[in-house]
Protein backbone atom coordinates (compact mmCIF):
# COMPACT_ATOMS: atom_id res chain seq x y z
CA UNK A 1 0.00 0.00 0.00
CA UNK A 2 1.37 3.42 -0.97
CA UNK A 3 2.03 5.67 2.01
CA UNK A 4 0.57 9.22 1.78
CA UNK A 5 3.04 11.98 1.05
CA UNK A 6 3.86 13.89 4.28
CA UNK A 7 2.61 17.48 4.40
CA UNK A 8 5.07 20.35 4.26
CA UNK A 9 4.47 20.95 7.97
CA UNK A 10 5.20 17.33 8.88
CA UNK A 11 8.33 17.28 6.74
CA UNK A 12 9.58 20.41 8.49
CA UNK A 13 8.71 18.92 11.89
CA UNK A 14 10.59 15.70 11.15
CA UNK A 15 13.65 17.65 10.07
CA UNK A 16 13.61 19.62 13.32
CA UNK A 17 13.01 16.52 15.43
CA UNK A 18 16.05 14.83 13.87
CA UNK A 19 18.08 17.82 15.09
CA UNK A 20 16.80 17.33 18.64
CA UNK A 21 14.16 20.09 18.61
CA UNK A 22 10.80 19.04 20.18
CA UNK A 23 7.98 20.00 17.80
CA UNK A 24 4.17 20.07 17.61
CA UNK A 25 1.54 21.04 15.02
CA UNK A 26 -0.26 24.39 15.06
CA UNK A 27 -3.72 24.96 13.66
CA UNK A 28 -4.81 27.97 11.60
CA UNK A 29 -4.40 31.07 13.73
CA UNK A 30 -1.14 29.82 15.30
CA UNK A 31 -2.87 28.04 18.19
CA UNK A 32 -2.08 24.48 19.32
CA UNK A 33 -4.36 21.59 18.50
CA UNK A 34 -7.17 21.12 21.01
CA UNK A 35 -6.96 18.40 23.62
CA UNK A 36 -8.04 14.97 22.46
CA UNK A 37 -11.24 13.58 24.00
CA UNK A 38 -9.28 11.21 26.23
CA UNK A 39 -7.43 14.13 27.81
CA UNK A 40 -10.31 16.48 28.60
CA UNK A 41 -9.92 17.99 32.06
CA UNK A 42 -6.42 16.50 32.44
CA UNK A 43 -7.73 12.94 32.54
CA UNK A 44 -4.33 11.73 31.34
CA UNK A 45 -2.56 12.89 34.46
CA UNK A 46 -1.97 16.61 34.12
CA UNK A 47 0.94 16.62 31.72
CA UNK A 48 0.94 20.46 31.46
CA UNK A 49 2.17 20.69 35.04
CA UNK A 50 5.32 18.74 34.22
CA UNK A 51 8.49 20.48 33.07
CA UNK A 52 9.70 18.06 30.40
CA UNK A 53 8.48 17.97 26.81
CA UNK A 54 6.98 14.87 25.32
CA UNK A 55 3.76 13.17 24.32
CA UNK A 56 0.91 12.66 26.74
CA UNK A 57 -0.08 9.21 27.95
CA UNK A 58 -2.89 9.44 25.40
CA UNK A 59 -2.16 8.67 21.73
CA UNK A 60 -3.10 12.06 20.28
CA UNK A 61 -1.32 15.44 20.38
CA UNK A 62 -2.67 17.63 23.13
CA UNK A 63 -1.81 20.02 25.95
CA UNK A 64 -0.01 22.49 23.71
CA UNK A 65 3.69 22.67 24.59
CA UNK A 66 3.66 19.28 26.35
CA UNK A 67 2.79 17.56 23.07
CA UNK A 68 6.16 18.62 21.64
CA UNK A 69 8.38 15.62 20.91
CA UNK A 70 11.45 14.50 18.98
CA UNK A 71 10.12 10.94 18.65
CA UNK A 72 9.78 10.32 14.91
CA UNK A 73 7.52 7.32 15.50
CA UNK A 74 5.08 9.49 17.45
CA UNK A 75 5.15 12.31 14.91
CA UNK A 76 4.38 9.91 12.02
CA UNK A 77 1.89 7.75 13.93
CA UNK A 78 -1.70 7.25 12.78
CA UNK A 79 -2.92 9.03 15.92
CA UNK A 80 -1.13 12.22 14.85
CA UNK A 81 -2.03 12.02 11.15
CA UNK A 82 -5.21 14.10 11.44
CA UNK A 83 -3.40 16.85 13.34
CA UNK A 84 -0.74 17.15 10.65
CA UNK A 85 -3.36 17.22 7.91
CA UNK A 86 -4.98 20.20 9.65
CA UNK A 87 -1.71 21.88 10.65
CA UNK A 88 -1.04 25.35 9.28
CA UNK A 89 2.41 25.68 10.89
CA UNK A 90 4.96 24.01 13.15
CA UNK A 91 5.85 25.07 16.69
CA UNK A 92 8.61 23.99 19.03
CA UNK A 93 9.25 23.95 22.75
CA UNK A 94 12.17 26.37 23.33
CA UNK A 95 12.75 25.24 26.91
CA UNK A 96 12.94 21.63 25.74
CA UNK A 97 15.97 22.43 23.63
CA UNK A 98 17.67 24.76 26.11
CA UNK A 99 16.53 28.05 24.58
CA UNK A 100 14.54 31.17 25.42
CA UNK A 101 12.65 33.19 22.80
CA UNK A 102 11.99 36.87 23.40
CA UNK A 103 8.96 37.50 21.19
CA UNK A 104 8.99 41.13 20.03
CA UNK A 105 5.56 41.83 18.61
CA UNK A 106 6.04 45.18 16.87
CA UNK A 107 8.53 47.81 15.76
CA UNK A 108 8.43 49.62 19.09
CA UNK A 109 9.31 46.43 20.96
CA UNK A 110 12.18 45.74 18.55
CA UNK A 111 13.50 49.26 19.09
CA UNK A 112 13.36 48.79 22.85
CA UNK A 113 15.23 45.46 22.60
CA UNK A 114 17.99 46.94 20.47
CA UNK A 115 18.60 49.57 23.13
CA UNK A 116 18.30 47.32 26.20
CA UNK A 117 19.19 43.70 25.34
CA UNK A 118 22.39 42.14 24.01
CA UNK A 119 22.29 41.15 20.35
CA UNK A 120 21.64 37.48 19.60
CA UNK A 121 20.21 35.31 16.86
CA UNK A 122 16.98 36.76 15.48
CA UNK A 123 14.30 35.67 13.06
CA UNK A 124 11.51 37.81 11.53
CA UNK A 125 7.98 37.04 12.73
CA UNK A 126 4.59 38.10 11.36
CA UNK A 127 4.71 41.55 12.98
CA UNK A 128 8.13 41.71 14.64
CA UNK A 129 11.05 39.46 15.53
CA UNK A 130 12.01 36.50 17.74
CA UNK A 131 15.31 36.97 19.61
CA UNK A 132 16.72 33.59 20.65
CA UNK A 133 19.08 33.12 23.61
CA UNK A 134 20.94 30.09 25.01
CA UNK A 135 19.44 29.14 28.38
CA UNK A 136 16.00 28.59 29.88
CA UNK A 137 13.71 30.47 32.25
CA UNK A 138 10.08 30.78 33.26
CA UNK A 139 7.81 31.75 30.36
CA UNK A 140 5.86 34.97 30.90
CA UNK A 141 3.52 36.92 28.62
CA UNK A 142 3.33 40.71 28.42
CA UNK A 143 6.48 41.46 30.42
CA UNK A 144 6.30 44.89 28.76
CA UNK A 145 4.28 46.26 25.81
CA UNK A 146 4.69 43.94 22.83
CA UNK A 147 7.14 41.58 24.57
CA UNK A 148 6.51 37.94 25.58
CA UNK A 149 9.04 35.40 26.88
CA UNK A 150 8.71 31.81 25.67
CA UNK A 151 10.92 29.15 27.21
CA UNK A 152 9.92 26.46 29.75
CA UNK A 153 6.34 25.18 29.49
CA UNK A 154 5.60 27.27 26.39
CA UNK A 155 5.82 27.00 22.62
CA UNK A 156 6.95 29.29 19.82
CA UNK A 157 6.18 29.11 16.13
CA UNK A 158 9.09 27.82 14.05
CA UNK A 159 10.03 30.65 11.70
CA UNK A 160 13.39 29.40 10.49
CA UNK A 161 16.93 29.19 11.92
CA UNK A 162 17.39 32.97 11.96
CA UNK A 163 20.60 34.95 11.58
CA UNK A 164 23.31 36.11 13.94
CA UNK A 165 25.25 34.45 16.75
CA UNK A 166 23.20 33.03 19.60
CA UNK A 167 24.35 34.45 22.95
CA UNK A 168 23.78 33.29 26.55
CA UNK A 169 20.52 34.30 28.20
CA UNK A 170 21.27 37.65 29.92
CA UNK A 171 20.12 38.79 33.35
CA UNK A 172 18.28 41.63 31.61
CA UNK A 173 15.87 39.11 30.09
CA UNK A 174 15.48 37.11 33.32
CA UNK A 175 14.66 40.33 35.14
CA UNK A 176 11.73 40.98 32.81
CA UNK A 177 9.86 38.02 34.31
CA UNK A 178 10.25 39.31 37.87
CA UNK A 179 7.20 41.37 38.69
CA UNK A 180 6.29 43.18 41.86
CA UNK A 181 3.39 41.49 43.66
CA UNK A 182 0.05 42.89 42.62
CA UNK A 183 -3.48 42.33 43.78
CA UNK A 184 -5.41 39.87 41.66
CA UNK A 185 -8.03 42.58 41.32
CA UNK A 186 -5.64 45.35 40.16
CA UNK A 187 -5.57 45.70 36.38
CA UNK A 188 -2.12 45.44 34.78
CA UNK A 189 -3.28 47.22 31.63
CA UNK A 190 -6.54 49.06 31.12
CA UNK A 191 -8.80 47.67 28.37
CA UNK A 192 -9.54 49.94 25.43
CA UNK A 193 -12.72 48.09 24.47
CA UNK A 194 -16.13 49.54 25.26
CA UNK A 195 -19.11 48.03 26.98
CA UNK A 196 -21.99 47.12 24.64
CA UNK A 197 -24.57 49.87 24.28
CA UNK A 198 -27.36 47.53 25.30
CA UNK A 199 -30.95 48.66 24.95
CA UNK A 200 -32.65 45.32 25.28
CA UNK A 201 -34.97 44.26 28.09
CA UNK A 202 -33.02 43.51 31.27
CA UNK A 203 -33.71 39.96 32.55
CA UNK A 204 -31.83 40.44 35.83
CA UNK A 205 -33.91 40.33 38.97
CA UNK A 206 -31.22 42.14 40.96
CA UNK A 207 -27.66 43.50 40.59
CA UNK A 208 -26.51 40.38 42.44
CA UNK A 209 -27.23 38.29 39.33
CA UNK A 210 -24.69 40.25 37.30
CA UNK A 211 -22.20 40.28 40.17
CA UNK A 212 -22.38 36.48 40.46
CA UNK A 213 -21.82 36.14 36.72
CA UNK A 214 -18.72 38.34 36.74
CA UNK A 215 -17.33 36.67 39.87
CA UNK A 216 -17.89 33.21 38.38
CA UNK A 217 -16.10 34.19 35.16
CA UNK A 218 -13.17 35.63 37.16
CA UNK A 219 -12.91 32.42 39.16
CA UNK A 220 -13.05 30.17 36.09
CA UNK A 221 -10.23 32.14 34.46
CA UNK A 222 -8.11 32.11 37.62
CA UNK A 223 -8.64 28.36 38.16
CA UNK A 224 -8.09 27.22 34.56
CA UNK A 225 -5.32 24.56 34.68
CA UNK A 226 -4.37 25.06 31.03
CA UNK A 227 -5.76 26.38 27.75
CA UNK A 228 -5.99 29.91 29.18
CA UNK A 229 -6.59 31.51 25.75
CA UNK A 230 -9.61 29.28 25.22
CA UNK A 231 -10.90 29.77 28.76
CA UNK A 232 -10.70 33.57 28.51
CA UNK A 233 -12.60 33.56 25.20
CA UNK A 234 -15.38 31.30 26.51
CA UNK A 235 -15.80 33.29 29.72
CA UNK A 236 -15.98 36.56 27.75
CA UNK A 237 -18.51 34.91 25.45
CA UNK A 238 -20.59 33.66 28.39
CA UNK A 239 -20.68 37.08 30.08
CA UNK A 240 -21.58 38.88 26.87
CA UNK A 241 -24.30 36.39 25.96
CA UNK A 242 -25.94 36.84 29.37
CA UNK A 243 -25.33 40.53 30.04
CA UNK A 244 -24.20 42.22 26.85
CA UNK A 245 -27.52 43.26 25.30
CA UNK A 246 -29.34 44.98 28.15
CA UNK A 247 -26.90 47.73 29.05
CA UNK A 248 -26.04 46.46 32.54
CA UNK A 249 -22.43 45.56 31.69
CA UNK A 250 -20.08 48.46 32.50
CA UNK A 251 -16.43 49.35 31.87
CA UNK A 252 -15.73 48.35 35.47
CA UNK A 253 -17.05 44.85 34.85
CA UNK A 254 -14.92 44.53 31.71
CA UNK A 255 -11.89 45.74 33.65
CA UNK A 256 -12.40 42.99 36.23
CA UNK A 257 -12.50 40.32 33.51
CA UNK A 258 -9.39 41.71 31.83
CA UNK A 259 -7.60 41.83 35.19
CA UNK A 260 -8.34 38.15 35.85
CA UNK A 261 -7.03 37.22 32.40
CA UNK A 262 -3.90 39.38 32.67
CA UNK A 263 -3.15 37.95 36.11
CA UNK A 264 -2.97 34.55 34.39
CA UNK A 265 -0.44 35.92 31.88
CA UNK A 266 -2.70 37.03 29.02
CA UNK A 267 -1.54 40.17 27.24
CA UNK A 268 -3.83 43.17 26.83
CA UNK A 269 -3.87 42.54 23.07
CA UNK A 270 -4.98 38.93 23.54
CA UNK A 271 -7.75 40.07 25.91
CA UNK A 272 -8.99 42.70 23.47
CA UNK A 273 -8.91 40.18 20.60
CA UNK A 274 -10.89 37.64 22.66
CA UNK A 275 -13.46 40.31 23.60
CA UNK A 276 -13.85 41.43 19.98
CA UNK A 277 -14.14 37.84 18.74
CA UNK A 278 -16.77 37.04 21.36
CA UNK A 279 -18.85 40.10 20.34
CA UNK A 280 -18.49 39.17 16.67
CA UNK A 281 -19.67 35.60 17.32
CA UNK A 282 -22.74 36.96 19.12
CA UNK A 283 -23.44 39.50 16.37
CA UNK A 284 -22.94 42.47 18.68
Amino acid sequence: MTQPTPSAQLRAALDLAKRGIPVLPLREGKGPMGNCRACRKNACGGRPNMKTPGPCACPSPCHAWAAATTDLAVLTSTAWASAWRQAAAVAYHPGGTGLTVVDLDNAAAIGWARQNLPATRSVPSTRGEHWIYLGTMTSTNAVRPGVDIKSLMSYARWLGPGTGTMTPLPDAVRALAVKEPTSARTATSAPTVSAPAGGGQCPHRSPAYLERGIAMAEQRIEDAPDGIHRTVFWMFLAVLSAHGRCGCLTETHIGRLFTAAQTRGESLRHCEDAWTNARTQLGM
